[in-house]
């Protein structure tokens, strides 16, 4: 289905357009027209399905169609500064050619933006993106106005959740018009999220995209080794693999600080986001790494959902995530757009039991790379999820050129 067929309004269309959006993904196909409809909405969708763009266009629309100065007319909630940025950057985008007004509100920006936050919850302004913990920090000073809100939309709530946002998720929707569209987003549907959209939502449209699963286009390979091998092998990786920029995660941030260190030494133009950067630290680092200027970028989870960039086509896992979740949403960050993408993890001897339950989670077995002869020996793959039966025999791997013979 072509965003032509939606009835948008010509100035919104314009804003489409110049985003290069042409054909509507399944996720916007569904809930497109119910939220045109001004029915609530309950859709389970991750990251790189097109969800954004599903919930911010019927909005606009109806914001251009009801326009009322002087008022918030949508408010968009979501768990981190990253998510609220981007989202704020893809409505700079398609609201281009209208009227439309938006702001991102957010934690660890400077007093400039804090003022400029306040007028914009005082006067108004079309569209509100922010995180929860700095809107309660403005409700709480009394001057918030939302009598005239159309629209919450509540992104990756699962996460906001998890990330205990419940109380503030609470106290804000009680500052809220009664008579309000929701729209609630999340990848994952547990019990937590089914008991908030009973809550918020009035006689929803229930969609369901998303699946524990990672994208068919991504090629996922993994590495098993003994854990003093993981430098040399993705010094190695990064050096052999065609990309244009590469995301590499770890569960730590020390482990960050210490993988860019290395890297960096060893030659690769490389930059690392994690929680102690300040907010402008990590803005300027993405941006660098957005505009190509820095091709390498490592990172903590922080990254592993909301950041949305096309030409992310390579993504190592520099451990392997704790969570079968964590994983789907880190490999995600590749083929995007329809683009093709790689994914590659290492695994150490202590990690097969938790990467086995993570090819558990999403039915596939991944296949293993053969480790560089150089390397030395690597370990088998026999986690205790396989049964004894199935296990390999103890081999090492090694280079096409180079097996034993």
């Amino acid at each position: 289905m072509r965003f032509t067929e939606f009835n948008f309004r010509p100035e919104l269309l314009e804003g489409i357009e110049a985003s290069n959006y042409e054909t509507a993904t399944p996720v916007q196909e569904q809930v497109i027209p119910s939220i045109l409809d001004g029915r609530d909405i309950i859709a389970s969708a991750q990251t790189g399905t097109g969800k954004t763009a599903a919930f911010l266009l019927p909005l606009m629309n109806t914001l251009l169609n009801k326009h009322v100065d002087g008022q918030v007319g949508a408010l968009i909630i979501v768990p981190t500064r990253e998510l609220a940025i981007q989202i704020s950057q893809h409505i700079e985008g398609l609201s281009y050619f209208t009227h439309l007004s938006s702001i991102a509100i957010y934690g660890g920006s400077d007093a400039q933006n804090f003022v400029a936050e306040k007028k914009a919850l005082q006067m108004g302004a079309d569209i509100i993106v922010c995180t929860p913990g700095r809107m309660i920090a403005h409700l709480n000073m009394g001057y918030v106005n939302f009598k005239g809100l159309q629209f919450l939309v509540l992104d990756e709530a699962d996460r906001m959740l998890d990330m205990g946002f419940q109380d503030d998720i609470n106290r804000i929707i009680k500052a809220l018009p009664e008579k309000r569209q929701n729209l609630l987003f999340s990848a994952t549907m547990p019990e937590k999220i089914r008991q908030l959209a009973r809550k918020i939502l009035h006689n929803p449209v229930e969609v369901n995209i998303a699946i524990s699963r990672p994208p068919e286009k991504v090629v996922q390979k993994a590495f098993v080794v003994y854990e003093p091998q993981k430098l040399p092998l993705i010094k190695k990786l990064l050096k052999e693999t065609p990309y244009k920029n590469a995301l590499i995660f770890c569960s730590k941030k020390q482990t960050v600080k210490q993988l860019r260190r290395e890297l960096k030494q060893g030659g690769f133009n490389i930059e690392e986001i994690h929680s102690d950067l300040e907010q402008s630290q990590r803005e300027s680092v993405l941006q660098a790494f957005t505009s190509g200027r820095i091709p390498i970028l490592v990172a903590t989870d922080i990254l592993s959902r909301g950041i949305d960039i096309d030409t992310i086509d390579l993504v190592i896992n520099y451990d392997v995530p704790h969570d079968g979740e964590d994983y789907v949403h880190r490999i995600g960050r590749t083929a995007r757009a329809e683009a093709d993408g790689v994914a590659y993890t290492i695994v150490s001897e202590k990690e097969q039991n938790r990467f086995a339950s993570i090819e558990k989670l999403i039915d596939k077995e991944v296949e293993k790379g053969l480790i560089p002869h150089e390397l030395g020996p690597a370990p088998a793959y026999s986690p205790r999820q396989r049964s004894r039966g199935n296990r390999p025999k103890q081999r090492f791997y090694r280079s096409n050129n180079n097996r034993k013979k």
